[in-house]
């Protein structure tokens, strides 16, 4: 059994749709949700599900006393990051080496690094008049958006998509894909 924590920042649909996903896998347990703001919506859909939550500042993040016994705690073997909008330090980078993974809302290695989140990435690709757009999941490095590709999906994008449209299009794609890309890179990792 492979227990995973999935960090959030924000209105949760991705964490809500990894959890549900998993509810019956014998082979992968969702054992907490870690976010950084208080009053998000994610702490509410998680809970609502039965998965445990925490409530990480940006400055307890900073602090391995903190975070390592909390994950340690529950068990957690994978991360899973999907709209934390905090940059993870190193010493969680490297306690989760190829253990760690991101969803960015865009194709990498385009319209990735720092500030390129959310409404920020749909807006830059609609100014440089994309025609596709997608989502890729990445090891998490200690370059922003930096890490290995693992998986790519993408969708055509019209002239006169707004950021708006953009943004539901992509977000299609992380509702069909991304727990199935979760899943293949947890037991790609497990001895058969």
């Amino acid at each position: 059994m492979t227990n995973v924590a999935i960090f959030a920042s924000g209105n949760g649909t991705n964490c809500e749709n990894i959890i549900r996903y998993f509810k019956d896998s014998p082979d992968i347990n969702i054992v907490l949700t870690v976010c950084n703001k208080a009053g998000a919506k994610v702490l509410e859909r998680a809970s609502g599900l039965g998965v445990p939550v925490a409530v990480v500042t940006r400055s307890e993040l900073q602090e391995p006393g903190v975070v390592l016994p909390l994950l340690d705690r529950h068990g957690v073997d994978f991360i899973v990051l999907a709209g934390f909008l905090l940059v993870v330090p190193d010493y969680l980078i490297n306690a989760y080496d190829h253990r760690m993974i991101n969803l960015h809302p865009a194709l990498l290695p385009s319209f990735g690094g720092p500030g390129m989140y959310g409404h920020h990435v749909h807006e830059a690709v609609k100014a440089a008049g994309e025609t596709r757009t997608g989502m890729t999941v990445h090891w998490v490095d200690s370059v922003v958006d930096g890490g290995e590709i693992i998986a790519q999906f993408s969708t055509p994008i019209a002239p006169d998509d707004s950021p708006e449209d953009i943004a539901k299009k992509e977000h299609v794609l992380e509702m069909e894909h991304f727990p199935r890309v979760i899943e293949e890179t947890i037991k790609g990792l497990q001895p058969r």
